[in-house]
């Protein structure tokens, strides 16, 4: 009768033991919730999709996208921040969940560097500088020129502020040495016209959609934020042949990541998943299809990424005094 209460006593403490591994092993058995913070149609959301649809084979349950659009992202950011860190409510982010908390710090709502375990950064989508197609300025060195004959005498567009074409022009405003004049529009679109009509001077835009503007003789590419130049505009240098070296790190990225304390089982579990995707050629040509640069790091290269991208852009909103939008 002891040995029988023995066992089963030394039976449960070993369940207990084990039973982050236990829960690994059967994970996931219910489908699991894929958030992202932006409306659907947009390149996160169809990235998300796309990744979500494969991972859901590999997974043996559905992984569903599940829009939470509004206030930059962090509706859906604060939304998996305190989630069950059980590996069923992840996070599809890009780079306001580190931007919104430098401009807002505790009304942000999360902590970008404790809420979350990262999974894997699924790609970049390369930022390029634009301006119209007829505008005398013909070459970045035209731009930087002109915005260094007196302070702002360069505009430049973006979809808002703190957003990724923000950012850029701030960070090439600060390594040129030059006071350029954000002028912010309701997203990316309506900055886009403005550039075309030559209102305004330029703007960092997504590759995405570029290349019909580019073709139809609305846009010029003034340089492109990667580290070799694009097989679609090989004539165009990148920021780094015109001097600003490591600009393609500006790229918006889109990662995916868990609640913090998700077990590393887990992770490692969605890691396999997710990169197993991303190797295969549909779903690459897919996401290249939209100008997206496949990535696809291990948690542990993602969380140096994040720790790099949190400093850049806080050296970058700190150096331009960038305060968050009022209105």
């Amino acid at each position: 009768m002891k040995k029988s209460l023995f066992r089963l006593v030394a039976t449960a403490a070993l369940a207990v033991a084990s039973g982050v591994t236990f829960a690994a092993d059967v994970y996931p058995s219910k489908p699991v919730r894929l958030v992202v913070g932006f409306a659907a149609g947009g390149p996160t959301d169809v990235i998300a999709r796309v990744l979500a649809q494969d991972m859901s084979v590999t997974l043996g349950q559905s992984v569903i996208v599940d829009n939470k659009a509004g206030a930059s992202s962090m509706i859906a950011t604060r939304e998996v921040s305190h989630a069950s860190a059980d590996g069923y409510t992840l996070l599809f982010s890009s780079l306001g969940m580190n931007v919104n908390p430098i401009l807002l710090g505790d009304k942000a709502g999360y902590n970008p560097k404790t809420d979350f375990a990262p999974i894997s950064n699924a790609a970049n989508l390369p930022l390029v500088a634009v301006n119209a197609y007829d505008a005398p300025i013909k070459s970045m060195a035209d731009l930087l020129k002109k915005a260094r004959t007196k302070a702002e005498a360069v505009t430049f567009g973006s979809s808002g502020t703190g957003g990724s074409g923000h950012l850029a022009s701030e960070l090439l405003a600060t390594q040129a040495k030059a006071k350029m004049l954000h002028v912010p529009y309701k997203g990316n679109g309506p900055a886009l016209l403005e550039v075309m009509a030559g209102r305004v001077d330029y703007m960092f835009y997504p590759v995405i959609g570029i290349a019909e503007n580019v073709a139809a003789k609305r846009l010029q590419i003034l340089a492109v934020g990667t580290a070799k130049r694009l097989p679609q505009f090989p004539n165009v240098p990148t920021m780094s042949e015109v001097g600003f070296p490591g600009f393609e790190e500006t790229a918006p990225w889109v990662g995916m990541l868990a609640p913090a304390k998700t077990s590393p089982a887990i992770i490692a579990k969605l890691h396999d998943a997710m990169t197993k995707a991303l190797a295969k050629p549909d779903v690459r040509a897919q996401l290249e299809k939209l100008g997206a640069v496949i990535v696809g790091d291990t948690p542990t290269e993602f969380a140096a990424f994040l720790k790099r991208d949190h400093e850049r852009w806080a050296a970058v909103i700190k150096a331009a005094d960038i305060k968050p939008e009022t209105n």
